[in-house]
């Protein structure tokens, strides 16, 4: 196809459809306008061209500052309009002095005089002491090679124990946390990894292994004043968020006695144990046997006492009755004490005192429900 039935009718020329082709049609005009040389009107009568004028110094001086103003004019309306992202701020700084803080969204800004730092307060930021998070595609690795002079540290004991901890943060003063301190990242591994050494330092090693949690919040309180005592009000930028403990063991070198001594330690755990149950089960038991011997006792003593001074009350009854008359209490005395004897007795014998044997007896009472009175009679000779 030829360019005559690319252009479109009327004459007009087609419009630039690609990048490339909008490049080279700006180049093109900026090389005609900074070019001097202008095309002579052709007259039909000459035969020379006519002698061109010299050009002026300043001419093309003057153009190239005009296209320097509007460049400079373009980029000051770009960059006077800003946005901020929903988790950022924006500080500004007008002529190198802090103006106003930004919340998130479009916001205007006076070209070349303020300057804008957008600082991201919602993510929260983490440092490492004793290993480094290695991500091999898909999947993340801890390394813990070359950082023991961050995890090896000395407890109260004077062993050594290895300790790997995580310090997250988040920005809590965007001004603070730019312009306050140098290098915030820095100023909090140095401050985390001298209060850990302090508090681990004043534990002793089964404490510092068996209670990591009460460490960790130790270390955060800690590490937050101690920002604010270097930093007064707030002016390190962050608060830190949580304090974490990923490992507490014993180096390498001495991990197979260490190993040894916690299976022994395990071991005395669980013989204490089985002792505290049996104790638990024998124990109470025996405390509640001897209680109940000796409530045994009690009532068996208030038995014997209730009794004797029953006892002795019914004897001073009868003995006031006897004194009062003697031959009637004598008799009822007899014949109730012969009415408690006599259904217990089997045989009775009646012995003469006059005679020599005792005397034979018709047993009568078996029918009728009475003891049996039987009387053996022996031959005298």
């Amino acid at each position: 196809m030829s360019n005559q039935d690319q252009q479109p009718p009327w004459g007009k020329k087609q419009k630039p459809q690609t990048p490339e082709e909008i490049v080279a049609q700006l180049i093109n005009k900026l090389q005609d306008f900074f070019s001097d040389k202008k095309k002579p009107s052709a007259s039909p009568g000459d035969s020379q061209d006519p002698p061109s004028s010299p050009a002026s110094p300043f001419a093309n001086l003057g153009k190239l500052l005009s296209v320097i103003l509007i460049l400079f004019v373009l980029q000051g309306v770009y960059s006077s309009f800003f946005k901020i992202a929903p988790s950022e701020v924006g500080v500004v700084l007008r002529l190198g002095k802090y103006s106003r803080t930004t919340p998130p969204g479009l916001h205007f800004k006076i070209p070349y005089i303020d300057h804008l730092y957008k600082v991201d307060v919602e993510n929260i930021r983490k440092e490492e002491f004793g290993f480094r998070n290695r991500m091999t595609g898909q999947e993340t690795s801890f390394d813990k090679r070359g950082f023991d002079n961050e995890s090896l540290m000395l407890t109260a004991d004077k062993n050594v124990i290895n300790v790997a901890w995580i310090v997250q943060y988040r920005v809590a003063d965007p001004y603070a946390y730019l312009f306050k301190v140098a290098n915030v990242r820095q100023a909090i591994r140095d401050n985390s990894e001298a209060v850990t050494r302090r508090i681990v330092g004043n534990m002793d090693f089964d404490y510092v292994l068996s209670n990591r949690e009460l460490l960790a919040a130790s270390v955060k309180k800690e590490l937050q004043e101690q920002l604010n005592k270097l930093f007064p009000k707030g002016a390190s930028g962050v608060n830190i968020g949580t304090v974490q403990f990923q490992d507490i063991n014993p180096p390498d070198q001495v991990k197979p006695a260490f190993n040894e001594v916690n299976e022994a330690d395990q071991d005395m755990k669980r013989l204490v144990n089985e002792a505290q149950e049996t104790y638990n089960r024998v124990i109470p038991k025996a405390s509640g046997d001897a209680k109940k011997i000796v409530e045994e006792a009690y009532g068996y003593q208030a038995e014997r006492i209730n009794n004797a001074k029953g006892e002795t009350q019914r004897f001073n009854d009868i003995l006031v009755e006897y004194k009062n008359a003697p031959d009637v209490t004598r008799k009822r005395m007899y014949l109730e004490t012969m009415k408690d004897i006599m259904p217990d007795v089997q045989s009775v014998y009646v012995i003469d005192k006059d005679q020599q044997a005792p005397l034979p007896l018709l047993n009568i009472s078996s029918a009728k429900g009475l003891p049996a009175i039987q009387s053996k009679a022996t031959d005298t000779k």
